[in-house]
């Protein structure tokens, strides 16, 4: 027997009447025809966007001002159904989205939606839970909590680490650079109720293959630009340059934050950590890791080498919606000691319901947030240890398969020695590989970006989709072959 509707103060108004004046409460809302169909329809219409994918060339086919126009670009006066403005919305939209979760999209490494955790995130949606405060919503921080342990596990990360999920890889930086600013300045004897200016300098050393969102966290917090070290051809700091750099420093104990990479931009080489860690450590220095792809590594026994050393860092940032293939809005950030994490995060009220465990919003930048940590539960409980690590494998075995074939082509040129999952390939000179990256954007078969590594225009393909097949592959390879024609 279904459950009595909710009874607001609109209820004695006629159904058609609130709708009319946009008065009908959100419990209400969602038990009512009007928004069972509004829902019925978003169903309907990400099936046939999600059918469509295998077949459908990958970039939009209309620009921003295309779907501006469909849209309707005026406010209206008045209120519309909830199932018209889904229906608007979806066959405005379609035009100008680009087939980012097909299985032919390796433009920038953004994953795709496992279908758990697809279905999860629309379950998040309509649970419509603050995930902030443990005792307040325990359905979604339980869930929380167990992903957070399980990605421990599976990463090979201290068991007693503090996990926060954020909205992506730079605020996962951000919280884990603001946990190290925090504790080195109070190593440091300095309060930071004081603010920065007076207190003393923190220097931060990272490769200068860096990626730019951790250039972004040290803007956000005050933090120095990076002294940059010297890296390997495939962008790898330099152990012997490392050990130089903070010789050249003020001493042993002087607060410093040493930026380690798992996963490089074009390469997808990862930083040698066995080494690294322990010369930051001998100086006193927080190490912190930018893994967003490549600390994903770690979870498969063929490509754990690649990650060796790195659970002795102080803390760790990634991206579920990368490797690991969730919706958008799933950074992860991991700090060894939870303490620093709270101290530089928390926040207290006396309206607030602490827990003495500490709760979700003493590990991330926001108050309020919905239960992103939900659909990472979901991938993990689906895939389980040995789904990941088959994950991880198949993703590397396809760039691996674009590698070879690559070579193959006449004038073409392999620039990375493909250790993970990205390819940067050379078609000759600069112009003619532009050509090539112009080419393939305009047939639309698969998505290959252009970009700029060491000096010279490269073709790059980033693998990070569990949708990708190996004839999305093939296809893919046929499309570079007549572009590269």
């Amino acid at each position: 027997m279904a459950a009595a509707p909710f009874r607001s103060h609109t209820a004695v108004m006629d159904t058609a009447d609130r709708e009319a004046v946009g008065l009908t409460a959100v419990d209400e809302h969602a038990r009512s025809a009007a928004g069972q169909r509004a829902l019925d329809r978003a169903h309907q219409h990400a099936t046939r966007w999600l059918d469509s994918l295998p077949g459908r060339p990958v970039p939009a086919r209309t620009d921003v001002d295309g779907v501006l126009d469909a849209l309707g670009q005026d406010l209206p006066d008045g209120p519309s159904s909830s199932e018209q403005v889904v229906d608007l919305l979806a066959t405005a939209c379609e035009p100008g989205l680009v087939a980012m979760p097909s299985g032919r999209f390796f433009g920038f490494v953004v994953g795709g939606s496992h279908p758990s955790a697809l279905a999860a995130d629309w379950l998040v949606s309509a649970w419509d839970q603050n995930a902030a405060m443990r005792q307040v919503t325990p359905g979604v921080t339980a869930v929380e909590e167990l992903a957070g342990r399980w990605l421990l596990d599976l990463l090979g990360l201290p068991t007693d680490a503090g996990v926060g999920f954020t909205t992506g890889a730079t605020m996962a930086n951000l919280t884990a650079l603001a946990a190290a600013r925090d504790q080195l300045l109070r190593r440091a004897g300095w309060d930071l109720a004081q603010g920065l200016s007076g207190g003393p300098a923190i220097r931060v050393v990272a490769g200068r293959e860096r990626h730019t969102s951790v250039d972004l966290a040290l803007r956000y917090l005050g933090l120095p630009q990076a002294e940059l070290v010297d890296v390997d051809d495939q962008g790898r700091i330099l152990p012997q340059r490392l050990r130089e750099t903070l010789a050249a420093g003020a001493g042993p104990g002087a607060p410093a934050i040493v930026l380690l990479q798992a996963g490089n931009l074009h390469s997808g080489a990862s930083d040698p950590f066995d080494a690294c860690v322990g010369l930051a450590h001998e100086v006193g220095a927080w190490v912190h890791v930018d893994g967003a792809f490549g600390l994903w590594a770690a979870a498969s026994p063929s490509y754990r080498h690649l990650t060796a050393g790195v659970g002795g860092a102080d803390s760790w940032a990634t991206d579920a919606h990368k490797t690991l293939n969730v919706p958008y809005d799933c950074g992860v950030v991991v700090v060894g000691d939870p303490g620093s994490m709270s101290a530089a995060m928390g926040v207290h009220g006396d309206y607030l319901i602490a827990d003495e465990a500490g709760d979700p919003m003493d590990r991330v930048p926001e108050m309020s947030r919905r239960g992103r940590g939900v659909p990472v539960w979901a991938v993990l409980r689906a895939s389980g240890r040995s789904g990941v690590s088959g994950l991880v494998d198949r993703l590397c075995a396809h760039a691996r398969s674009f590698a070879d074939a690559i070579e193959e082509l006449p004038g073409a040129e392999v620039l990375n020695e493909v250790a993970f999952t990205q390819v940067c390939a050379s078609f000759g000179d600069d112009e003619r590989t532009r050509r090539v990256v112009d080419r393939m954007l305009a047939e639309g078969t698969a998505w290959t970006s252009g970009s700029r590594w060491r000096d010279r225009a490269v073709l790059r393909i980033s693998v990070s989709n569990a949708a990708t097949t190996d004839d999305d592959v093939a296809r893919t390879i046929e499309a570079l072959r007549r572009a590269a024609d």
